[in-house]
């Protein structure tokens, strides 16, 4: 039977706090805890391991970390060169010798870095098997053991344990559940950004139900096809790669990004708008952020900016949701100038927790389409399993008091783990 899983989230989309959400797996036998970010921008998931000398061994997000040890676990195996794994995201033969290790290489978009070899253990995930109710699923899935981390990834502001791609390819998790038999590759998140945490489910959504609109075939990221942005109603002029889909161009939509990146001309066109509307006198801060002092209710007082998709699918951002405040007088966007084009030069917009935070956003792989609701992320969700039972499942917060666990770090957490360049690369002896 088809299961459902629940995986329980901690963290923010806040830029002045954590600006990242994570989860807790079990990994080897006996099972111990480990804290990942949860990405849809990336397609592996891996684990800091020992022995590892540039690994964080402490965070400020209030959580233990702890380096995997293949040396403990049971249940541990390599994976080499001769491995069909390797095989697979290698796409070459000349993997030598084959008792060599299967190796790899990420690269995130602000410059961190990941290395390590592939091995495979025992994952052990939260099974809905009732309202409110979870048992333990146990399979063996390849995952990264990490010996060097670079950049972000080895500051201790906001370190975690690893990263968990869920990422359309075959190497991600979600993918070898599914191709055991053990889940569909459907997964949704709901991102609170008020009280922090929310809902992170796979399996099929029954309630709230959930529009949706096709995702761009054969891309390495969550393409849609984005056709207008108005300011309260007010158009605005989407770039001609934008609104054709010209090249490899288009718009991204990533869980692994804190904020919202858009083409200069269009980040420039939607702040005169929004500012024509209600004028406020911006400077900048950091060189990065467009802030003002306001005294007044924001969501009173700023338009929504609405994105129309393919299939008449419209995403609302609010105030509250591209807005953050850095005191109680001063306000920032959340808005960037991403100048992000991919390689035939064509214009690409990146849109992450920023604005995909307060809602139910369902990936549906097996039908290659995503889509999203409004809907309270404090509260549950509806998750049909193979039997045709469908089950509460209901918000979680790993940290209770998101807001109070990292203070005077605003600019280290605008920077980690912008975006997956290349999903990964695998290195070779």
């Amino acid at each position: 039977m088809l299961a459902n899983i629940d995986l329980p989230l901690g963290g923010d989309s806040r830029a002045d706090s954590i600006g990242l959400y994570f989860t807790k797996i079990k990994l080897g036998s006996p099972p111990k805890d480990y804290h990942v970010q949860v990405d849809t921008g990336s397609d592996i998931l891996w684990v800091n391991c020992a022995p590892c000398s540039k690994c964080p061994v402490k965070t400020d997000l209030g959580i233990p970390l702890r380096l995997y040890d293949s040396k403990a676990s049971s249940t541990w195996n390599k994976v080499g060169c001769e491995d069909d794994f390797c095989a697979f995201i290698s796409q070459s033969d000349t993997c030598e010798p084959k008792t060599k290790p299967c190796s790899y290489h990420v690269v995130y978009g602000d410059g961190s870095t990941s290395d390590g070899d592939f091995v495979k253990d025992n994952i052990t995930l939260d099974q809905v098997t009732g309202n409110l109710r979870t048992a333990p699923l146990s399979q063996q899935v390849v995952f990264g053991c990490g010996s060097n981390q670079s950049g972000q990834l080895g500051q201790t502001d906001s370190a975690l344990d690893g990263i968990m791609g869920f990422g359309q390819a075959n190497t991600s998790v979600i993918s070898q559940l599914a191709a055991a038999g053990n889940v569909k590759r459907i997964f949704s998140h709901c991102l609170d950004n008020v009280n922090g945490g929310g809902i992170f489910a796979v399996g099929e959504v029954e309630s709230p139900v959930v529009k949706t609109t096709p995702l761009v075939p054969n891309q390495v990221h969550y393409n849609v096809i984005l056709k207008a942005i108005d300011v309260d109603g007010e158009p605005l002029d989407l770039p001609p790669s934008i609104a054709s889909f010209g090249g490899n161009g288009g718009t991204i939509i990533d869980s692994g990004t804190t904020l919202a990146y858009l083409p200069q001309d269009l980040y420039n066109s939607l702040l005169k708008q929004i500012t024509t509307r209600t004028p406020v006198k911006l400077h900048m801060v950091q060189e990065t952020f467009a802030c003002f002092s306001f005294t007044s209710n924001t969501d009173k007082a700023f338009p929504v900016v609405n994105l129309h998709f393919e299939d008449s699918l419209k995403l609302t951002v609010y105030p509250h949701d591209y807005l953050f405040s850095l005191r109680e007088d001063m306000y920032c966007f959340g808005w960037q100038s991403g100048g992000m084009t991919t390689q035939d030069g064509s214009d690409v917009i990146l849109l992450g927790d920023l604005v995909l935070s307060n809602k139910l956003v369902v990936y549906d792989l097996d039908n290659e389409v995503i889509g999203w609701a409004d809907h309270n992320c404090s509260s549950s969700i509806k998750v049909k399993d193979g039997s045709g039972a469908a089950y509460s499942v209901e918000a979680d917060n790993l940290i209770q008091s998101a807001s109070s666990v990292i203070k005077g770090t605003f600019v280290p957490l605008l920077s980690i783990l912008i975006w997956v360049f290349l999903s990964f690369t695998s290195q070779f002896c």
